[in-house]
């Protein structure tokens, strides 16, 4: 079943600015899909559209079979939303900004769960302008969950967040994912969507210049293998070698490549230090897809 449908969205601002450009994409019920780009690629521009906050401009956009904007009262209680800055009464204990908001939903879980889900249990007394920047990140998280949703929007949801913070964000989402929420992310942690996301796309320039799986987006761009060999030696490979003598191959044959130097190495009795073989990342990927774009 799908949970979003973008077709053909284009989206102008004041001056004829094109931010989208016939953006399409689909998010299937239960996937977390990610939308990348660089600063200024339309991805928040996409998604205020996808949310319901205005109208497109062209194109058609559906959220649980309904336009987020003009049926705004069939998709609103359905969704959650996680901005980038919640913008709360920095006066009101954490407690009191979730009740709050809780008295907006119409069927919203226990506060006090909520905030256990973030793991602010122990700080429901404390002032929001008294929380660090990645505590206010996991308020923001809590009260977007509170209503339970189908489909999660989540902004830069990790941004100011420790590394355990992270990881235990990516944890509730996994498990938010497994009971069947549809989740759409914009992140510039990369390591992020290319650990949470089912599929992707990236934008540039208002477009999705690439788009998949996170296995086709990086398979498409060459392995890596590195290493240091003894000085004076004829590698059987095309390698860059950078001032400090390590060289680096780049293959679209990884096993292959990777096999044949071994077998040279033992065969001309040659150690290679440091020897490093792994698949191209979503990050390489991304500055590649975006330096081809440019």
């Amino acid at each position: 079943m799908t949970a979003i449908e973008v077709k053909d969205l284009t989206r102008r601002y004041a001056g004829g600015f094109e931010a989208v450009r016939g953006v399409s994409f689909e998010v299937e019920k239960g996937e977390m899909f990610a939308l990348l780009g660089t600063n200024g690629a339309g991805k928040t521009s996409t998604v205020e559209v996808v949310e319901g906050l205005t109208r497109p401009a062209e194109g058609t956009v559906r959220v649980l079979g309904h336009d987020p904007f003009l049926e705004r009262k069939a998709v609103r209680p359905r969704v959650g939303v996680m901005l980038q800055e919640g913008g709360f009464p920095p006066d009101l204990t954490v407690s009191e900004a979730a009740t709050m908001w809780a008295g907006t939903l119409s069927r919203p879980r226990p506060v006090a769960e909520a905030l256990d889900l973030v793991s602010l249990g122990h700080r429901t007394a404390v002032r929001v302008k008294q929380l660090s920047g990645g505590e206010r990140r996991r308020l923001d998280l809590a009260l977007a969950l509170l209503g339970q949703p189908e489909v999660l929007f989540l902004d830069e949801p990790t941004t100011g967040l420790d590394p355990e913070s992270r990881r235990n964000t990516w944890r509730l989402i996994r498990t938010l994912l497994n009971e069947g929420t549809t989740v759409l992310l914009t992140t510039h942690y990369l390591e992020e969507a290319q650990e949470l996301a089912d599929r992707l796309a990236i934008m540039h320039r208002g477009r999705i210049v690439a788009s998949g799986t996170v296995s086709e987006v990086v398979d498409a761009y060459p392995a890596r293998i590195s290493f240091t060999p003894p000085l004076g030696v004829s590698l059987p490979v095309v390698a860059d070698v950078d001032a400090s003598g390590r060289a680096t191959v780049r293959t679209n044959t990884l096993q292959e490549t990777l096999h044949d130097l071994l077998t040279w190495a033992h065969a001309q009795n040659v150690v290679l230090s440091g020897l490093d073989a792994r698949s191209a990342s979503l990050e390489e990927a991304f500055l590649a897809i975006a330096e081809e774009a440019a």
